[in-house]
């Protein structure tokens, strides 16, 4: 039989026998759908936690020293002893790295706090305060929507100027126009000079919820007491250049500490991709694992189609046996069973395919999380439902082409 006849075949089959098709195809349908939905949203996490998350919590090529690393909570209480036994980070500590380090690179201190920031009677707790310096706002890619970002020369006389993040500013000055207003962080006043351009959400946690002070002001005894820091960034001219600027950060530091050869940092060099390490292993075991328990449906629905062929195939007995007497040949029989089956399976991927994108479009619209379709992942579908229909329909086919033409015509 032409594959074309068998296929024209197959369809009038399903044309003819919309309900019991639709249930045939529903578990395939269900599987494809939640196979491509559970991957976009996998997928897109991976892009946006690689373009928001590491320009948001560390910077675009850069290095982060700190005295420990961010903690993941699968460090052992001993290793968190041992950071915590480690010596503060220092302002002459980012003096020496600024001074010894012959990379192009720029540098920007900071100490971080949540403290309460009020205005004309209104109190905003919880506020994010980083006090820092003239270069944070260019390594974080903060755009200023109205006013400025404080200079060097401010940071140098240490003045009590404020740039606040948009949440801020509309929850603390709101209908006013904030450039020039003055805002209290511990009690201690502070010019607005500047508002940074709405940066939205990140798993459903604000991102505008704070204020950038400089590091040598008023608010830096709230931050860091003495000449301690948080972190220093440096960031490196380009992509390329990053790696040289962490090996020679980190050799820089080290001999700035008198640390012998073979003795462990007493410090923390972070970088993006660093960072990202442990959502990598995460989405890597997701990508595999999730997948895979929504291809349990296929399975069952590949049972499903087995059983409404084997059903097909003792309804239509007596139209085997007239095929088979009339010349139709075993394989004839076997490819109307396949084809069948498999443009039951392949419909339902087809149709899984658009319910699975518009599943993932509507999660991505009601929540936090991202949603980025992988190619690779609708190619998947369809081959796995071509590869359902032909494995579910294959023993139904073999057994309709093995009836005895004459038994089949005696059957009423």
């Amino acid at each position: 039989m032409p594959l074309f006849e068998a296929i024209r075949m197959a369809l009038g089959t399903i044309r003819t026998q919309k309900l019991k098709s639709f249930f045939s195809l529903l578990g395939v349908l269900i599987g494809v759908s939640f196979l491509i939905a559970v991957v976009s949203i996998i997928e897109g996490m991976n892009v946006y936690m690689e373009d928001q998350f590491a320009t948001a919590f560390v910077g675009v090529n850069t290095v982060v020293v700190r005295q420990r690393p961010t903690e993941s909570f699968s460090e052992s209480a001993t290793q968190r002893r041992e950071w915590n036994r480690r010596p503060p980070l220092r302002d002459d500590d980012a003096g020496y790295l600024r001074t010894w380090l012959t990379q192009p690179a720029r540098f920007a201190r900071a100490c971080e706090a949540a403290l309460p920031v009020e205005a004309r009677g209104k109190v905003a707790r919880g506020i994010q305060v980083i006090g820092s310096e003239e270069g944070y706002f260019e390594i974080k890619r903060q755009a200023i929507a109205q006013g400025r970002a404080f200079t060097a020369p401010e940071v140098r006389a240490g003045s009590a100027v404020a740039v606040l993040g948009s949440l801020v500013a509309s929850k603390l000055l709101p209908g006013t126009d904030p450039i020039g207003q003055s805002v209290r962080i511990m009690g201690v006043p502070h010019r607005v000079i500047g508002v940074v351009e709405a940066q939205g959400e990140m798993f459903g946690a604000p991102l505008d919820k704070f204020a950038v002070v400089p590091l040598t002001g008023p608010a830096r005894r709230f931050l860091c007491p003495g000449h301690t820091l948080d972190l220093v960034n440096i960031q490196a001219s380009g992509g390329a250049a990053l790696t040289g600027v962490l090996v020679e950060a980190q050799g820089v530091l080290r001999r700035h500490r008198g640390l012998k050869p073979g003795t462990p940092d007493n410090f923390t060099l972070e970088t993006s991709e660093g960072a990202l390490d442990t959502w990598k292993k995460i989405s890597g075991v997701l990508i595999v694992a999730l997948p895979s328990l929504v291809a349990v449906s296929l399975v069952v629905g590949g049972i499903v189609i087995m059983n409404i062929m084997l059903m097909a195939v003792a309804e239509r007995t007596r139209e085997i046996g007239i095929r088979k007497a009339l010349g139709a040949r075993r394989r004839d029989i076997v490819a109307q069973f396949l084809v069948e089956s498999a443009a039951l399976s392949t419909l339902g991927a087809l149709l899984g395919i658009g319910s699975g994108l518009l599943l993932a479009m509507g999660i991505r619209a009601v929540s936090p999380l991202p949603a980025a379709v992988a190619p690779w992942s609708v190619l998947l579908a369809v081959t796995l439902g071509v590869a359902v229909g032909i494995s579910a329909g294959l023993y139904p086919a073999v057994r309709a082409s093995r009836l005895d033409p004459i038994d089949a015509l005696r059957v009423e």
